[in-house]
């Protein structure tokens, strides 16, 4: 008896519809397990990247090394201050232009850490499952510190250039707007991205509450730094939150936890 191509075929085809839908049953359980077991979903059961703590230690680093530098290279002349006798400033531009240069380029320098802290810790903060709004008001406010920071050592490095400081008023406005980015505005800025740190911190027991306190502390007194744009005096402020932010961020980036909180069973 002679078999026909369509007798052989019908099996062949039959065997393979079969074997389709069985895997895809096989898949699908497979999934459905894996959605109802505590295994975790993410590949890591602890947040990777760039070490928070080891960045805003460079951060720091870098900024006071721009100070010592332009100290050293001025032989311990003040720094020209944006308020003070136009002419006196003009004389420190001129005298020290690499002083002035070497700061700006430190300071330049220095907005690249702080931006890359920011994302290291607000990405930990949602690798921990926050959230809430202070994270990205956190990451807008350390992103627009850093880009200002960068600004305000670009305006450094155009007043150490050859006759940019021989005229008063391109002096003085360079000047101002430097200090405006790097001074206030900075300030401003880098407040919201110690408040928006801190109180997830505080909330949710990630870091040390005193290093929490202090956070929100020093944030508050960032943001009544703005009043320095009408009133001088208040700009006082400014190094009262420069310096001590640097003991935040570095005591943030080295206490803040890695791995998410043990759920608690009822």
């Amino acid at each position: 008896m002679i078999a026909h191509g369509s007798d052989i075929i019908m099996p062949i085809k039959l065997e393979k519809t079969f074997l389709t839908t069985y895997n895809l049953f096989i898949l699908k359980i497979y999934f459905m397990t894996l959605s109802n077991s505590n295994t975790p979903r993410f590949p890591y059961d602890r947040h990777r990247g760039p070490h928070p703590g080891i960045l805003a230690t460079i951060y720091a680093l870098l900024f006071i090394m721009g100070l010592i530098f332009f100290g050293i290279l001025s032989h311990g002349a003040q720094f020209p201050r944006p308020f003070g006798p136009l002419v006196t400033a003009q004389k420190i531009f001129l005298q020290f232009p690499d002083a002035i240069g070497a700061n700006a380029i430190f300071q330049f320098g220095a907005a690249i850490p702080l931006g890359i802290f920011t994302a290291a810790v607000t990405s930990r903060l949602s690798f921990l499952g926050v959230n809430a709004t202070g994270v990205s008001i956190a990451f807008f406010g350390g992103i627009a510190a850093s880009i200002l920071l960068m600004l305000s050592g670009l305006c450094g490095w155009v007043l150490a250039q050859p006759g940019i400081a021989n005229d008063l008023n391109v002096l003085h406005a360079i000047q101002i707007l430097g200090f405006g980015c790097g001074g206030v505005a900075f300030t401003v800025t880098i407040g919201l991205l110690i408040a928006g740190i801190s109180v997830p911190c505080l909330l949710g027991n990630y870091t040390p509450k005193w290093l929490a306190w202090f956070g929100l502390i020093l944030a508050a007194i960032a943001e009544l730094s703005v009043l320095g744009l009408i009133i001088p005096q208040v700009t006082y402020l400014l190094p009262v939150v420069r310096f001590p932010s640097f003991i935040w961020m570095i005591g943030i980036g080295f206490t803040l936890i890695k791995k998410r909180p043990e759920p608690v069973n009822a």
